[in-house]
Parts: structure tokens; sequence; C-alpha cells
């Protein structure tokens, strides 16, 4: 009982302490700590918004749910715990298995360009000043893919380098459903076009597994990634996000020779 009673007050003491540094401890942050009895309830913090509305995270959690290209089945059972304590090991190890294109994701150059991939123009090549830096929420018109007039009447100022683009597919939580639609919204190959010719923008952000719509989807990757100046995260999580300037923050895995990775992203206003 002394032990249970030092937990407790450890608890008390962790969420008077609570700062904007150090905003919890896993299992000891408020509404963390439930002492049932001999038992103590431990419940980990999971968040998408933190420092009172200041940072927003827009990465997807990778559950069994998640979509995957063309699946059905989700990303179904992805991650499994391959040395257990309870086995006997001294530790927990887990392993998991996905593919590069899983969840909130960056395209390098060698996805749709076999002479760039042979180059060696992979996820570890990209440009961390691309991925990092004031960028420009939009929402697109939700009734249309995005073409060369939904562009234009966006507005997006010259000089402006990265724009993350929410449409219809957050408002369908596209993202949340398991099975694969065909039906998400992405940019046409005009809408590509025009953004390359009559923009500044080096950073492309969609809110879907793919930043071009189904019925073009080769023809778009091939606009965006031939000059291999523009980098295109997708499966972003835009919702409850105001629209807006932020700071974005990416960071993809290092994976050298791959074309792809999947992505930690942030927004701090």
């Amino acid at each position: 009982m002394k032990s249970l009673s030092l937990f407790a007050f450890f608890c008390i003491i962790s969420v008077a302490a609570a700062s904007t540094a150090y905003p919890s401890v896993p299992g000891l942050d408020s509404g963390d700590c439930g002492l049932t009895g001999d038992e103590i309830l431990l419940v980990p913090p999971r968040r998408e918004v933190y420092d009172a509305g200041r940072i927003f995270d827009i990465s997807h959690k990778y559950t069994p749910e998640l979509p995957v290209w063309e699946s059905k089945e989700g990303l179904a059972n992805f991650l499994w715990l391959a040395v257990s304590m309870k086995n006997g090991s001294r530790a927990n190890g887990s392993a998991m298995q996905i593919g590069a294109h899983t969840g909130t994701h960056v395209d390098a150059p060698g996805h749709f360009y076999d002479n760039y991939f042979d180059a060696g123009f992979d996820v570890d090549s990209l440009d961390l000043r691309l991925l990092n830096g004031l960028t420009l929420l939009v929402d697109v018109p939700r009734d249309a893919n995005i073409t060369a007039e939904v562009m234009k009447s966006l507005n997006i100022p010259k000089g402006v380098n990265r724009v993350l683009f929410r449409t219809l597919n957050t408002d369908r939580r596209l993202m949340f459903k398991k099975e694969f639609d065909t039906s998400y919204v992405g940019f046409m190959e005009d809408g590509a076009k025009w953004l390359v010719e009559n923009t500044d923008i080096k950073l492309v952000g969609v809110d879907y597994l793919s930043a071009a719509a189904y019925v073009n989807s080769v023809e778009f990757h091939l606009v965006f990634l031939e000059s291999r100046e523009i980098i295109l995260v997708e499966g972003l999580k835009l919702d409850g996000v105001p629209a807006g300037l932020y700071s974005l923050n990416c960071l993809p895995l290092r994976l050298v020779g791959s074309e792809a990775s999947p992505i930690r992203c942030i927004l701090i206003g």
C-alpha cells in the first residue's frame, strides 16, 4: 500500500506541475490516473492539438483501419509484438510491415520516373528546407477536382512556396474509412500544369492517399515530379484546422533507395 500511496502522490504532483514544455507524463496526466481499489488505471494521452490550439498534428495514426491504395481491407495487421515480456523476453519489441506510401507520406521524384529512381532521387535526397517553413492552408471548392479553373479561383499569391489543399476528402473523412475510395478529390492534369506554370509552389499537400484524381493519376504525377523541384505530401489530416498561414514541420524517414516514406507533419500557428 505504501507504493500505491506514493504513486498517487506523484500522480497529483504531476497534474499540478504540468507545463507548456512538458504538458504530460504518460499515465500521470490529468485524467490519466484512476485509482480503483488496489489497482491503478493508466490511460495514455493522445492529442491532435497541443499548446492551447497553437500546434496541430496533421499526420494520421497508423491503425488497422487506415486505408491503403486500392484495398478494401485497410492496413490490417501491420504491427505485431515480435518479442514479448509476457513470453519471457527482457523487453517488448514490436515489428511492422507497411508500404512506403501508407498513411501520411511523401513522394520523391523516383515514384513515377524510373531514370530518377535509378539515379538515386529518393526520399533521402529531398530538401528539408521545402518540407519545413511558412505554409498556406486553403479550402478547395467542394464540387470539383482541382482543375486549372479551380487553381485560378484560389488566387494563391506569388511567392507562396507551400500550400496544403483541403478538399471534400476531409469532409467525407475518407482517411478514416478503411476501404479505398476511387471517388476522392485530387488534381487533374490541367490543374497540375497550371500550378507549375503560374505559381511558385514547391510543396503540395493533400488530404487523401494521392494528390492526383484517380482517373488522372499517372499524368498528374508526371507533371509534378518531372522538374524534381516539387514535393508531394499526401494523406494529411486537416480536419479541425482553420485555413490560414502556419509554420509547417515535416520529417520523412531517411529511406535510402525508396521513392516514398511515411512522414510526421505538424502545423504551428
